[in-house]
């Protein structure tokens, strides 16, 4: 096993001196062992713990929260990285809104044929604490760049004609649900959802499995689809992880 004195963990983490003496002194992060000449000493479980609590502080979590979430009895390590992937992936899903009302805010200023109403400016505003300049820290300024260049290409028709389309393909999987998710004609529908999602965000294979799980685990994404069909938002994860798994190329 690897240790790491508080220096080199400091290289490998990008946190400073300081920040981990800091955490040690509170209680957040011990470390493993110290030296006889009281140097800190940090292993593997030191360094998965540290990963924890930066990824934590990523989500807005305290210190303190983080302390409390860390050091219960129940606390499993897979079941905390499952939730902050969903959580994570929450988060794209709300940049993602946010880069469609800024592409509608600049349209509306630049052509005057497009008008903007009050309502549209704040959409993806809601709960959301990402900003484009967050986004581009996160993601990178490429990823965000191409995004928005897809968006900036389209008039405010032809962005209102892709919301209709994706909401056509969803009553049409809601519409299917008596066939087998592993059916061809619903892995079709499924491929066109999954193209569809692309024109807003380059998901790729991880990105459309995490949204798949976001379908059924997320309150809101549940209720948007199951008003079209009950049980869809479950078929709709089971088809999409099946078209990740067989598919998706």
């Amino acid at each position: 096993m690897k240790l790491y004195t508080v220096k080199q963990l400091s290289v490998v983490s990008g946190v400073s001196v300081r920040t981990l003496h800091h955490y040690d002194e509170i209680g957040l992060l011990k470390p493993a062992q110290r030296t006889e000449s009281r140097y800190r000493i940090y292993g593997r479980e030191e360094l998965l713990r540290l990963q924890q609590i930066l990824f934590y502080r990523e989500l807005g979590y305290s210190l303190q929260q983080i302390g409390g979430l860390l050091d219960d009895p129940d606390f499993d390590l897979l079941n905390s990285l499952l939730e902050q992937r969903r959580q994570l992936h929450l988060r794209a899903v709300q940049n993602a809104q946010l880069l469609v009302t800024i592409h509608k805010t600049i349209n509306s200023l630049t052509n005057q044929k497009t008008m903007l109403t009050d309502e549209e400016l704040y959409e993806g505003f809601a709960n959301a604490k990402a900003y484009r300049q967050e986004a581009a820290e996160k993601w990178g300024e490429d990823t965000v760049s191409a995004s928005e260049d897809k968006l900036r290409k389209m008039s405010r028709e032809s962005l209102q004609a892709l919301f209709q389309q994706g909401e056509s393909i969803v009553q049409a999987i809601g519409a299917s649900m008596h066939l087998p998710v592993e059916s061809a004609d619903v892995q079709k529908l499924i491929e066109q959802h999954y193209r569809h999602t692309c024109m807003f965000w380059d998901a790729r294979e991880e990105g459309y499995r995490g949204l798949a799980e976001m379908y059924v685990s997320d309150e809101r994404f549940a209720a948007y689809f199951n008003r079209f069909a009950p049980g869809l938002a479950d078929y709709m994860q089971q088809a999409m992880l099946h078209y990740c798994k067989n598919g998706l190329k």
